[in-house]
Order: C-alpha cells, then sequence, then structure tokens
C-alpha cells in the first residue's frame, strides 16, 4: 500500500443510535476517502435497546471497509471506545462519537497532521460546547479545574475525538486498567502531539445518555485513575486535627490546674461530631481506592463481545 493511501480506522461507539447511524458512518466513510486514506469503519454497540444492532449489520453488509461488534450488555461508552480500539487495525485509529457532534469534515485535515507533518497524536479540542446548558458547562469546567489540580493534566476542553498513531495504539493498548478515563490515559501517553480547535454541533440524532451521575462517576475514576493526592489531603486533615486536639488538650489541662474548668458538654459534643465526619469521609476517600484495587484485582475482561461481523484482527 503506498504512503498516500494509508489505513485510518475509524471507532464509533454506539448507543441507541438507529435513527442517524447510517447517515453518520457514510460521512465518515467520505470524509476519509476524500482524504486520500482506506477507511475501516469499526462501530460498536455498547448494549442499545433500539434497532442499531440491525442498522450496524446492514452498514457492515452495503459498506465496505466497515465492521460491527456487538457488546454482550452496556458496559459504558470508555469500554465500548476499548473493544474499538483494541480490534481496529489500521495504520492510524481516530475515535469520534456517532451523533456527529464531533464533525466529520475535521478529519482531512487530522489525517494531514498525521501523514504530512509527523504528529502521532493529534486532538480535537472543543473552542464551543454548542448548545450544551449552562449546568453542564459548569459541571464540566468544574470537573477538569479539580482534575488539573490533583492530577496536573489539563484536559480543559479536550474531547474524545482524536486520531492516534498505531505506535500511540500499541503503546495504549499496554494499559491494563480496567477503570477507563479514555482522555486521560491518553493524555498520559505523551508522543508528538497536535489539537485542532473545532466547535461541537447539535446532535443528529437522539438523546444524550450523559447525565450528572455519569459526570460524577467519571470524575471518580479520572481522579482516582490519576492522582493519589485524595489520600495525602486525609492525612494531612488528620495532622491537622492532632494539633488541635494538642491545642485543646494543653488548654483543658490548664484550666483544671487553675481550677477555671466549666461544667458542659458543648465542646466534647462539636469535637466529637467535627472528628467524626472528617473520620468518615477521609474512610469514603480511602474506600474509593480500595474500590479501584478491588476491581483491578479481579482481572474480569474490561467488555465481552456477543456478536461480530467477522473473524476478528
Amino acid at each position: 500500500m503506498s504512503e498516500t493511501r494509508r489505513r485510518v480506522s475509524v471507532v464509533l461507539p454506539c448507543l441507541n443510535e438507529a435513527s442517524h447511524i447510517r447517515e453518520s458512518a457514510r460521512k465518515v466513510a467520505r470524509a476519509l476517502e476524500d482524504a486520500g486514506v482506506v477507511p475501516e469503519l469499526v462501530l460498536v454497540d455498547d448494549g442499545s435497546e433500539d434497532d442499531t444492532w440491525e442498522a450496524l449489520l446492514e452498514l457492515a453488509r452495503d459498506l465496505e471497509g466497515t465492521r460491527a461488534l456487538r457488546l454482550s450488555r452496556r458496559f459504558g461508552k470508555e469500554q465500548a471506545l476499548c473493544a474499538g480500539i483494541e480490534n481496529a487495525t489500521g495504520d492510524a485509529v481516530c475515535v469520534m462519537d456517532a451523533d456527529l457532534q464531533h464533525p466529520p469534515e475535521l478529519l482531512g485535515e487530522m489525517v494531514r497532521a498525521w501523514r504530512d507533518e509527523g504528529f502521532e497524536v493529534v486532538e480535537a479540542r472543543k473552542s464551543d460546547r454548542g448548545d450544551e446548558s449552562v449546568l453542564s458547562r459548569l459541571e464540566a469546567k468544574l470537573f477538569y479545574s479539580i482534575l488539573r489540580r490533583l492530577s496536573g493534566y489539563d484536559l480543559r476542553g479536550a474531547s474524545d475525538y482524536k486520531l492516534m498513531d498505531r505506535k500511540v495504539v500499541d503503546a495504549w493498548m499496554r494499559l491494563p486498567e480496567r477503570n477507563l478515563f479514555f482522555r486521560g490515559m491518553s493524555a498520559w501517553l505523551g508522543f508528538r502531539r497536535k489539537e485542532i480547535p473545532f466547535e461541537v454541533r447539535s446532535r443528529a440524532g437522539g438523546a444524550s445518555g450523559w447525565n450528572l451521575r455519569s459526570l460524577v462517576r467519571l470524575a471518580i475514576t479520572g481522579i482516582t485513575a490519576f492522582s493519589s493526592l485524595p489520600i495525602h489531603i486525609v492525612t494531612l486533615t488528620g495532622f491537622l486535627f492532632l494539633l488541635f486536639a494538642l491545642g485543646l488538650g494543653a488548654q483543658t489541662l490548664y484550666n483544671f490546674l487553675t481550677h477555671h474548668a466549666q461544667d458542659g458538654f458543648t465542646t466534647v459534643i462539636l469535637l466529637v461530631l467535627i472528628t467524626g465526619s472528617a473520620t468518615m469521609i477521609g474512610l469514603g476517600v480511602i474506600g474509593l481506592y480500595v474500590s479501584r484495587i478491588y476491581d483491578e484485582v479481579k482481572g474480569r475482561p474490561r467488555y465481552l463481545i456477543a456478536d461480530r461481523t467477522d473473524d476478528g484482527p
């Protein structure tokens, strides 16, 4: 295969996308053809409850270079991305949403930056979050601000829309964790990177499955996967309480020896409530990390494939 006809795989995780996945896949394939590469589409059905799988079977039959996977149940977007990446065979792998909020027209510029300029990771960064609600914008801003302070990774405006060279994909596949945070893991890898700004578009169809609960779960995964600072904060809080207790103990002993001690339980009750709350919060933070360790040591697969349209890579 010539240099100008290298193969680029595009991974599209799908959840209830039957109404528009045919249009989305054809636009992506057309954009790759226009960029001068051989397209490979890897469509992953993450436990859809509509006719998404039937639509993927039709695409795999009618659209050359298209492969479809159906997971045994809904594992989540991160796991669906993982399934697609691990089953892609291209010289580069691009990950994007199936609802066209990630504009396919940007693929040509991403391919040129990878093929002609030698960048190994080309990531699309949000310059405008589109018609996202004010609350969602604030939630995302808070999440990335906390993550930046705790982990040192600045993912503001980051998206899952990125193209990775095969060497980057191979490195990503060596990461063994089962609690996945794709944006953070790809940032951790490094390599030569280029950012391309884009504006988030309206969904081509269907409803978003993203909500506050999803964001909280992703935030917990991202923070616990890339920073141990919360545990150190618990330790620091313990030392602060120790200093406070020593000072209060010295004051109490002084009052007792000088016969100025007063009866009453207000101070004791407040101290019990404060220290008890701090203890419970500390145990909760430690419990998050213990639960992550528990998930990892079980060694269960990240996902299970129930059906596929080929024999695998």
